[in-house]
């Protein structure tokens, strides 16, 4: 099982709450990873990147998909590392040129995995 396989079902333990659809999708190149529905009618997408560094790597195609797309997509990055101080981080969609560029220096919307339940919970209501 790879790391972001691990990370999408840690996230779907802690938001039973979100119905989430696994996007396995090679027609529209960088669609984010998941597609969630929470229990205010709201739709939106997380990216899912796992990394041991603070470096993130995006290609060209999942820059360009959130670029056009900035509204209610997310960015979950899981830091393995072992001085990792926010082991989850959410950053939003619209900041993918930054988090590319900065990578975990970049300040997240929301850090752990409660917090980001939380958020994800409270879109749209």
């Amino acid at each position: 099982m790879g790391d972001e396989q691990k990370l999408y079902k840690k996230l779907k333990k802690a938001t039973p709450k979100i119905i989430w659809n696994r996007v396995e999708n090679l027609s529209i190149p960088g669609m984010p990873d998941l597609l969630g529905y929470n229990t205010s009618g709201v739709f939106f997408t997380v990216e899912l990147k796992v990394t041991k560094g603070k470096k993130l790597r995006f290609s060209p195609h999942q820059i360009a998909f959130h670029v056009t797309h900035p509204n209610n997509t997310f960015i979950i990055a899981e830091s393995l590392g072992p001085r990792a101080l926010n082991r989850f981080q959410m950053f939003r969609g619209s900041c993918i040129s930054d988090l590319a560029g900065r990578g975990l220096e970049l300040d997240a919307c929301c850090l752990g995995l409660p917090s980001i339940r939380d958020f994800l919970y409270q879109l749209g209501a």
